[in-house]
């Protein structure tokens, strides 16, 4: 009796594998057509995406804002401009801060050549008392452009009235 449940065991273990090596080539079939798909559709698609704009073409009139001395707790904001000098609209596809603390935003919309662009940066300071250097990417069809900022924080200065230190509590 085991010697014939044994040998019913390895029947079905070498059925399975068999049949697992018959669905992996069949896999690697269906990968290869979707390869030959893929290889043959890619080059349109890059003809069509093609732009004429380079990084240059997105002006920015200061790429750096320095906040000097701030204190700590309200967010420290700043808004850099910038100019389209090229020949197709400029579309700002991410603007991506260095850290968390830095929280970048713009406009979806294409800036037309000729107009104005505008990316507002807010830095949290509340919890930050130090100098501070952080970037912005901003990614475009136009290219990538790094802006920055910097200052200093400042601690909060604490309160005129004493911190009440007793243990007992008072309403």
């Amino acid at each position: 009796m085991k010697k014939t449940i044994l040998s019913l065991c390895l029947v079905v273990l070498s059925a399975g594998i068999a049949m697992a090596q018959h669905k992996k080539h069949k896999g690697d079939d269906a990968a290869n057509d979707k390869q030959q798909t893929v290889s043959t559709t890619a080059p349109t698609e890059s003809k069509a995406a093609v732009s004429t704009l380079k990084a240059d073409d997105m002006d920015f009139a200061i790429s750096s804002h320095d906040f000097g001395v701030i204190p700590e707790g309200p967010d420290a904001t700043c808004e850099f401009t910038f100019v389209n000098k090229g020949k197709e609209p400029i579309i700002i596809q991410k603007a991506s801060p260095s850290c968390g603390c830095t929280v970048p935003s713009f406009s979806s919309e294409p800036i037309a050549p000729g107009a104005n662009g505008k990316i507002n940066v807010a830095y949290h300071t509340k919890g930050r008392t130090s100098a501070f250097t952080k970037t912005i990417s901003v990614v475009s069809n136009a290219g990538t452009k790094i802006l920055t900022i910097k200052g200093n924080v400042e601690k909060a200065p604490t309160s005129s009235v004493p911190e009440n230190n007793s243990m007992i509590k008072t309403n």
